[in-house]
């Protein structure tokens, strides 16, 4: 491990632990990646931040139903990026 530079399975552990830091470091990983599986269930273990990277790339690409599964899976970033697209 040098500078800010962490290995996967160590950032798991972390998350596995509770840690909500490794957490949104694993989800900037995947985000890096472009691993939508793995973001999708980094927000399913509550990562706020898999939410917001996830909402960018759908309100990027004006997906209302898929920003409508983020809200639902509890993204506020999700619910409140809808509500403006939405309302014009």
């Amino acid at each position: 491990m040098t500078g800010n530079t962490f290995d996967h399975a160590t950032l798991r552990a972390l998350a596995d632990e509770g840690n909500e830091q490794a957490l949104d470091r694993l989800a900037d990983l995947a985000d890096a990646r472009d691993d939508l599986t793995e973001l999708s269930e980094l927000l399913d273990e509550g990562s706020l931040q898999a939410g917001r990277l996830l909402t960018r790339r759908a309100v990027a690409q004006r997906d209302l139903i898929e920003l409508q599964r983020l809200a639902d899976a509890g993204s506020p970033d999700a619910e409140a990026a809808l509500a403006r697209l939405l309302a014009g």
